[in-house]
C-alpha cells in the first residue's frame, strides 16, 4: 500500500483522470447520446472565474470552471450565452458571447473578450477578477450547426466577430468524420486587433486540405501579405467557394460591416437562403 503515497502512483492517477475528461469530452462532441449540459435558457447561473489571461491591452481570455470535472457546457455548435454584468454606474447589462471552447473542452468554459472604453459588458470584464462570478443563460442563437449539412462555409468576420466563426470551424475541423471546407476571410483594423491568431494560425496548419483563411487589414503593417482596405466583392469572389446549393455563408461583425458583406454577397450570386447573419 505504500505505493499509493508514491510520485509515481499520483502521476498515473492524474494521467488516468486527463483521460477520462479527454474521453468524456470527444464522446459529447461527436455521439448522439449527450450528457446533460450545465446551461438553463430561462435562468441565469453564476460560473467562477478561475483564470485570467490578459493577450493585448484591451484583450483577455476568461476561464470559468463548471460544476465538476466531467461537466460540459452543453452549447449547440453555432449558439452563444447571454452574460449578465453591470456597467460603470452599476446598472445591469445583459450582452450575447460565443465561448471559444467547445464541449469537447471538460470542465470549463472559455470567453476571449475585446474590451472597448465605452463598452457597458467591457467594464464588467475589464473589472472582473479571478474569483468573481459571470451569470450566464442560455443556449440562444437561430443557427445550430449540423456536421455535414453543407460542403463548404463562406465565412466573413470583423473584430471579435471571428468567435462564432471559430467555434464552428473548430467542430468542423476537430470532428473526423466531417469534410465540410470552410474559407475565412477575417478583417480589422490593425495587426494587434487579430483575435485568436495563433489559434486560427493552428487549423490553417493542421487542416491545410479542409481550412483556409485570408486576413485583412485596414490599417497593415509596412510588411504584410494579407489583403489591404475594406473587404471587397473581388475578395470573396477569390476566398470563397463559388455560389452553390451546397454552399452556406456566415457573416459577424460590426453592423456597417455586416450591411456592406450582405451587399456584396448578393452581387456575387449567394442567394437568401446561401446567407446567414450572427
Amino acid at each position: 500500500m505504500d505505493f499509493l503515497h508514491t510520485p509515481e502512483y499520483h502521476v498515473i492517477v492524474g494521467v488516468a483522470v486527463a483521460i477520462v475528461a479527454v474521453g468524456v469530452g470527444a464522446l459529447y462532441l461527436f455521439s448522439s447520446k449527450k450528457p446533460k449540459g450545465c446551461l438553463d435558457p430561462e435562468n441565469f447561473k453564476e460560473f467562477k472565474l478561475v483564470k485570467r489571461d490578459q493577450m493585448s491591452h484591451n484583450v483577455a481570455k476568461f476561464r470559468f470552471k463548471l460544476p465538476t470535472s466531467t461537466s460540459v457546457l452543453g452549447l449547440p455548435i453555432g449558439q452563444h450565452i447571454s452574460c449578465r454584468g453591470k456597467d460603470g454606474q452599476g446598472e445591469d447589462v445583459i450582452k450575447p458571447y460565443t465561448p471559444t471552447t467547445l464541449d469537447s473542452d471538460v470542465g470549463y468554459f472559455e470567453l476571449v473578450i475585446k474590451m472597448y472604453p465605452q463598452g457597458r459588458m467591457s467594464h464588467h470584464f475589464r473589472e472582473m477578477h479571478v474569483g468573481d462570478y459571470l451569470a450566464v443563460r442560455g443556449p440562444k442563437g437561430r443557427f445550430k450547426y449540423q456536421p455535414g449539412e453543407v460542403r463548404a462555409f463562406g465565412m466573413l468576420a470583423g473584430g471579435s466577430g471571428i468567435t462564432p466563426m471559430f467555434q464552428v470551424a473548430r467542430a468542423i475541423l476537430e470532428n473526423p468524420k466531417d469534410r465540410t471546407k470552410v474559407h475565412l476571410i477575417y478583417a480589422n483594423v490593425t495587426y494587434d486587433d487579430i483575435l485568436l491568431k495563433e489559434e486560427l494560425d493552428g487549423l490553417a496548419t493542421n487542416y491545410p486540405d479542409q481550412f483556409k483563411i485570408y486576413y485583412v487589414l485596414n490599417q497593415p503593417p509596412e510588411v504584410w501579405e494579407g489583403g489591404v482596405g475594406f473587404v471587397s466583392k473581388e475578395m470573396i469572389e477569390t476566398h470563397f467557394p463559388a455560389p452553390a446549393h451546397d454552399v452556406k455563408t456566415l457573416r459577424c461583425g460590426p453592423p456597417p460591416m455586416n450591411k456592406a458583406m450582405a451587399v456584396h454577397l448578393d452581387a456575387v450570386g449567394y442567394a437568401p437562403e446561401m446567407q446567414f447573419q450572427f
